[in-house]
């Protein structure tokens, strides 16, 4: 007795049978990510590390034509959402209140970050978008700004493969991060106030971010979080400024070019921010749409890691990881620096 594949199954409605496309390699793509959320509760860890290890162990079911749409769809329309939702957690009032040295040690850091990064990664040879790419991801929050910068690119540029590798490293060296930079700042015998604003304006992901600050103090906690939330706030301004720079260029008979659209999930996430600032929404609700952010991201990079190979990564060699790496460091020295000169 033989079965017919999933989708070829007849029915009516159309929308039925996208969900019957879709269904398989979104059930495989959110197995993966709870099981790297369970991963994560029993041992720690970034939970976005372990979703890409078990999504790239999966990466042969990629190629069945049956997993194929639903994968896809994770690592597009679900990837957005995930980003757009991250506005539920940004709030003005809280970046304003640790006053403005903290606001241009921020601001300053990720401009720098951006382009001393970018000319980092040009130096290394990397192509254009993914010197900006890397650049970006280490300025800003880490794997959300590296899904949201490639998102953001016009079909030609982007690449998962290259947007993946990024993710990794920048994920490793976040956790790197929040277990060396506590130590540093001991021997450097910076404050507590002082080790947060250095955690928030250096360290790539919210969630080290934190741990690093807990490692001190819990105002270094708080103190890490709100910085970084500034630099979270900036996601919108550099992938629209992403999209216009890579923008695809149609030239018509008087020379003109074609102007990038603002992305649906910037607008959802200026208006999350807005909302989340005005306090227009009951605490359980943006506590909840931050945890759908969260979620949406796992599934995300799972997908990402089910389409990539180990081989395919390897192929990239060891210049993007230098790009990081420099990127990183540059971006550490800038702060501590900016902290020592400032009097912070």
């Amino acid at each position: 007795m033989t079965f017919a594949p999933w989708t070829s199954q007849p029915t009516r409605h159309p929308l039925v049978q996208r969900g019957r496309e879709l269904l398989p390699g979104l059930l495989l793509a959110a197995i993966v990510a709870l099981a790297a959320a369970q991963m994560a509760a029993w041992q720690g860890g970034p939970v976005m590390l372990y979703a890409l290890v078990f999504g790239m162990g999966l990466n042969f079911l990629a190629a069945d034509p049956r997993c194929l749409p639903g994968i896809t769809m994770a690592t597009k329309p679900i990837l957005r959402l995930g980003v757009a939702l991250l506005g539920a957690k940004v709030t003005l009032g809280d970046m304003l209140g640790l006053g403005w040295g903290a606001v241009a040690l921020a601001l300053s850091g990720l401009l720098v970050t951006l382009t001393g990064g970018y000319a980092i990664g040009r130096l290394l040879k990397l192509p254009p978008a993914h010197a900006l790419l890397s650049a970006g991801s280490v300025a800003i929050c880490g794997a959300s700004a590296a899904l949201a910068i490639s998102a953001a690119l016009p079909a030609r540029h982007q690449a998962e493969k290259p947007t993946l590798l990024v993710v990794v490293g920048v994920t490793a060296l976040s956790t790197v991060a929040m277990l060396a930079y506590p130590l540093l700042a001991r021997l450097l015998g910076l404050s507590e106030a002082q080790a947060g604003l250095f955690f928030g304006a250096s360290i790539h992901d919210v969630a080290q971010v934190v741990g690093a600050g807990y490692l001190i103090s819990d105002q270094a906690a708080e103190v890490a979080a709100i910085v970084k939330l500034m630099r979270v706030a900036c996601l919108v301004p550099v992938v629209m400024a992403v999209a216009w720079i890579f923008r695809d260029r149609a030239a018509d008979g008087a020379g003109k070019t074609s102007l990038p659209t603002i992305p649906l999930f910037l607008l959802a996430f200026m208006a999350l921010m807005a909302v989340n600032s005005w306090g227009l929404l009951p605490a359980p609700v943006l506590a909840g749409l931050g945890e759908l952010s969260r979620a949406c991201l796992v599934l995300a990079v799972a997908a990402l890691g089910m389409k990539t190979s180990l081989r395919d990564m390897a192929a990239l060699g060891p210049r993007p990881v230098a790009a990081l790496v420099g990127q990183t460091a540059l971006l550490a020295l800038f702060a501590l620096g900016f902290i020592g000169l400032a009097g912070m």
